[in-house]
C-alpha cells in the first residue's frame, strides 16, 4: 500500500538530478502511485513525481501520447519535477473535484502543482461543451521560499510507434507527427526550448511565482492558457456542482463520492458509455504477465453502472448510458446476439495486437485491443436486462421499439442458455458450462418477466416462465456440490468461483438460504486471503494463462456485501473497511491487489468502484437497521 507521502530521494537511482533529469522508470513507482484527471473525453494519470506518464488522446480509447508508465525510456511523459533530491511529496484532490494537487516540500520552499482538464463552467455547460479545448492545464505556484523545477514535455505519438518533430510557435512548441495525426501544442507563460524533439524549461521560482502550461490541440488553447485562473475556477465550480447532486448521505460519503467522481471521468460526454479502465498493459501478475486493454465498455458492467448512478441521484448519466446500451441492443444481430464489449462510440472494440514499441522493464507482452471481443459470454444478457429493468423501475418506461429489441434478446437466451461459453472471467483456453453465465441467463428471463408484468407488455410469458424455472432447477441440480456444501463453477467439479457471490445480489437465492451460507463459507475458506477474494483457485492452470494474479478487488466488495446481506454485518464491515485501506493515496482502486498489498492490473478500475458503492449502500442499510422488503 502506498504511503501518503513519498520521498523523491527513494527514486534517486532512477533520476539524474542534473539540469535535465531523465524520465522516471515505471519501476520507480507502484501502479497506483498516481492520481487521475479528465474531461469526459479522455483522462491522464499524474504520478507522485509530477509526471503525466499515461495519457491517450484525443479520446480515452485513442493511441497514447504519454506512456512512460509502461516504458520509461520510450513511452513519453510530461514532467514538472523539483531539482531538490530530498523533496517530500503529497498529492490530493481539491475537495469534491477531479482537480489534482501535487505538493513538493523542501526545507527551502513549498511548491504546488495543480493538474486539470478544463470542462465547461456550470452556467454554460449545456451549450459550450464543444468549445472547451481538449487539453491539460498544469499550474505551478511557489507558496513559500524558493525552489528550482525542471520541465520536460516529451510526447510520443501512436503508442510510441510514430516519429515527430517539434517546432517553435508563439508562446510555445508544436509537436507534429510524421503519420499525419493532428499536431498538439504546449503553450506556457515562461520560455520554452526545444531539445530532442521535446520541450524544456527551468523554473527558478521564488515565493509568489506562477507558471501555467497548456497541452493539447491548438484551437482555443492560447485563450485557456492566458486565462488559467478563470478556467481553474470554472472547472472547480463544475465538479463541486456535480458532486453536490449526489443523494448519498451515508457513513461512507467520502469514498462513495470519490468513486462517483472516478466513474464520471471514465464516462464519455459525447456517447454516454463508461469504460472499464483508462489504461492498457498494466500487469495483473507480479511477474509482469496478464496485460490487457480495458479502454472499452463492457455490457457486463451496465447493470452495476446504472444501479450506482441511479442510487447516487445521477439520473442524467444513467439515462445517457441507457441510451448507449439501447443502441447496442438495437444494432445487435437479427437473432439477438450482443458483443461482449464495444468501443466508446459503440463500434467494435479493437482487435488484439501486441505492441513492439512499448516493452518496459517487466517481462510480459503489452497489447492493445482485446481478444475477448469475439468470445461467447452469455452473462452479458443478464447484465443488459438487469440494467433495463432497473432503469424502468427508477427512471423512465421502456419504449415500444425498445421492448421489441428486449424480447428478441430474451428469445435468444431462451434458445442458448445451455450453451458453454467463455464466461465472466473471459477464459482463453476453451468454453465450458459456467455457473455465473447460467445465473445471468436466469436474470435475463426473470427481469424480462418482471418488466412485462409491471408494464403490461406483450410477451410469450409461458415460454419465458418455463425457461426461468428450468434454469433455476439446473443451477441447483447441476452446479451444487454436496461434499463441499457449495455451488461450484462447472457441473461435477470442485472449483469455487467468486462470481458466485452475485447469486444473492441478483436475488436468485435468499441471502440466508442454507445453500447460500454454505457457499459463502466455502468461498471464505478457499478463495480468501484476509479481505482479498481471488476469482478462482490461486496458482491453478484453470484459465490457461501464465502468472499468478492477485485478489480481484470487485470480488472483495461483493463478498463484504454478501456477508452483510447474510446478517454477518460486523464481519462484512471489517472486510469492507480493510479493503478501503487498499485504495491509493487519493482514493483510487486498481483492478487487483497482491497479497503483499501491491496494486495490480489496470488502474483505476470502474468495476471496483461500482462494487464499492453497492457494498456501502448495503452496509448502511444494515447498520441503520433499514429493512428492505424482498421484491
Amino acid at each position: 500500500m502506498l504511503p501518503d507521502a513519498l520521498r523523491l530521494s527513494r527514486l534517486s537511482e532512477h533520476i539524474s538530478m542534473g539540469h535535465h533529469p531523465r524520465r522516471v522508470s515505471p519501476a520507480a513507482l507502484p501502479i497506483d502511485g498516481r492520481g487521475m484527471i479528465g474531461n469526459m473525453k479522455t483522462t491522464a494519470l499524474v504520478s507522485l513525481c509530477g509526471a503525466i506518464d499515461f495519457m491517450c488522446y484525443p479520446r480515452i480509447d485513442s493511441p497514447t501520447l504519454f506512456a512512460a508508465l509502461l516504458d520509461g525510456e520510450r513511452g513519453g511523459a510530461f514532467s514538472i519535477t523539483p531539482r531538490e533530491p530530498n523533496a517530500n511529496v503529497k498529492q490530493m484532490y481539491l475537495p469534491e473535484t477531479n482537480v489534482l494537487l501535487t505538493r513538493f516540500m523542501t526545507r527551502d520552499g513549498v511548491c504546488e502543482l495543480l493538474d486539470l482538464m478544463p470542462v465547461a463552467p456550470v452556467a454554460t455547460a449545456s451549450t459550450v461543451t464543444d468549445a472547451v479545448p481538449n487539453c491539460v492545464l498544469r499550474i505551478v505556484r511557489l507558496v513559500y521560499g524558493r525552489m528550482t523545477l525542471d520541465v520536460r514535455c516529451d510526447p510520443r505519438f501512436d503508442f510510441a510507434r510514430a516519429t515527430h518533430t517539434a517546432r517553435a510557435v508563439e508562446e510555445g512548441v508544436e509537436f507534429v507527427c510524421a503519420d499525419g495525426s493532428p499536431p498538439v501544442r504546449l503553450l506556457a507563460n515562461v520560455p520554452l526550448s526545444i531539445e530532442e524533439h521535446g520541450a524544456r524549461a527551468t523554473l527558478e521560482f521564488e515565493e509568489g511565482d506562477c507558471a501555467c502550461f497548456a497541452f493539447g490541440a491548438a484551437e482555443g488553447l492560447a485563450e485557456h492558457a492566458a486565462n488559467h485562473d478563470a478556467v481553474l475556477a470554472g472547472t472547480i465550480d463544475f465538479w463541486k456542482e456535480w458532486s453536490s447532486r449526489s443523494t448519498y448521505r451515508g457513513r461512507y460519503r467520502e469514498v462513495v463520492l470519490r468513486s462517483a467522481l472516478t466513474l464520471k471521468l471514465l464516462s464519455s460526454e459525447e456517447f454516454g458509455a463508461i469504460v472499464a479502465a483508462p489504461t492498457f498493459g498494466l500487469p495483473e501478475a507480479q511477474d509482469g504477465a496478464r496485460r490487457w486493454d480495458y479502454r472499452f465498455t463492457w455490457i457486463r458492467d451496465a447493470a452495476f453502472s446504472v444501479y450506482a448512478l441511479l442510487r447516487l441521484g445521477y439520473t442524467g448519466e444513467a439515462e445517457r448510458f441507457m441510451k448507449w446500451i439501447a443502441e447496442r441492443s438495437r444494432d445487435c444481430s437479427t437473432h439477438g446476439q450482443l458483443r461482449v464489449m464495444y468501443a466508446v462510440d459503440g463500434e467494435d472494440a479493437l482487435a488484439e495486437t501486441v505492441l513492439e514499441s512499448l516493452v518496459g522493464e517487466t517481462p510480459g507482452r503489452v497489447v492493445i485491443g482485446n481478444e475477448a471481443r469475439d468470445q461467447i459470454q452469455l452473462d452479458v444478457y443478464g447484465a443488459l436486462l438487469d440494467s433495463v429493468y432497473l432503469y424502468n423501475k427508477y427512471g423512465a418506461a421502456i419504449s415500444y421499439d425498445g421492448w421489441r429489441h428486449v424480447t428478441r434478446t430474451v428469445d435468444y437466451v431462451v434458445e442458448h442458455w445451455r450453451d458453454p461459453d467463455n464466461g465472466i472471467w473471459e477464459f482463453r483456453n476453451g468454453i465450458r458450462p459456467l455457473l455465473h453465465s447460467r445465473l445471468m441467463c436466469w436474470v435475463t428471463v426473470d427481469r424480462a418477466l418482471r418488466l412485462a408484468e409491471k408494464r403490461s407488455l406483450p410477451a410469450p410469458l409461458a415460454s419465458w416462465f418455463k425457461t426461468r424455472d428450468e434454469i433455476h432447477r439446473d443451477i441447483h441440480e447441476q452446479f451444487w456440490n454436496d461434499d463441499l456444501q457449495s455451488f461450484v463453477q462447472t457441473p461435477g467439479s470442485t472449483t469455487l468461483d467468486a462470481s458466485t457471490l452475485m447469486m444473492p445480489l441478483v436475488r436468485f437465492i435468499g441471502p440466508k438460504d442454507p445453500r447460500w451460507i454454505g457457499t459463502l463459507d466455502a468461498i471464505g475458506r478457499g478463495l480468501r486471503v484476509d479481505p482479498l477474494i481471488f476469482r478462482y483457485t490461486r496458482g491453478s492452470t484453470l484459465d490457461g494463462l501464465p502468472g499468478t494474479e492477485g485478489g480481484f478487488s470487485a470480488c472483495s466488495f461483493w463478498y463484504a456485501e454478501a456477508l452483510a446481506r447474510a446478517g454477518r454485518v460486523d464481519e462484512g464491515r471489517l472486510v469492507f473497511e480493510k479493503m478501503l485501506a487498499y485504495a491509493n493515496h487519493v482514493g483510487l482502486f486498481s483492478e487487483e491487489v497482491a497479497t503483499s498489498g501491491e496494486a495490480l492490473g489496470n488502474f483505476p478500475q470502474a468495476l471496483t468502484h461500482l462494487a464499492l458503492i453497492s457494498a456501502a449502500f448495503q452496509l448502511d442499510r444494515n447498520l441503520d437497521r433499514v429493512h428492505v422488503p424482498w421484491t
